[in-house]
């Protein structure tokens, strides 16, 4: 399983790439395969407000619909058209094509880096 080592996660399976105090945010490879083929999604809007732990989207695929947490507190600038006009870049590009949307980040929370991550994940 790919894991990047220059981005954080959480242990609902987001990752965040941090670039001063703005943030490009998705979902891992990991929920990508457990998901299944995604097929809609449900993101915040630009200019919404998120906090860290929350659920502020969701993801459907053709074996469930799962939430989408906020890896931090911030704003949403940006969403990204190219995923939702085709979710199934979640599944072929997690954490390049596929990334889910833009934030400006306000506040921490709770991230692992990647060793962290794959231990909580079996290293699958």
């Amino acid at each position: 399983m790919s894991v990047p080592a220059e981005l954080k996660y959480t242990a609902e399976h987001e990752w965040l790439d941090l670039d001063g105090d703005t943030a490009t945010v998705g979902i891992t490879a990991f929920a990508a395969d457990a998901l299944g083929d995604v097929v809609y999604l449900d993101l915040p809007a630009a200019g919404s407000t998120v906090a860290a732990g929350q659920p502020c989207g969701e993801i459907e695929s053709t074996k469930s619909v799962s939430e989408l947490y906020a890896p931090v507190d911030g704003e949403v600038v940006e969403v990204n058209a190219k995923v939702t006009d085709d979710p199934g870049l979640l599944n072929t590009d997690p954490f390049g094509e596929g990334w889910l949307f833009r934030m400006k980040v306000t506040g921490a929370g709770d991230l692992l880096d990647a060793a962290a991550y794959l231990a909580r994940t079996g290293g699958a």
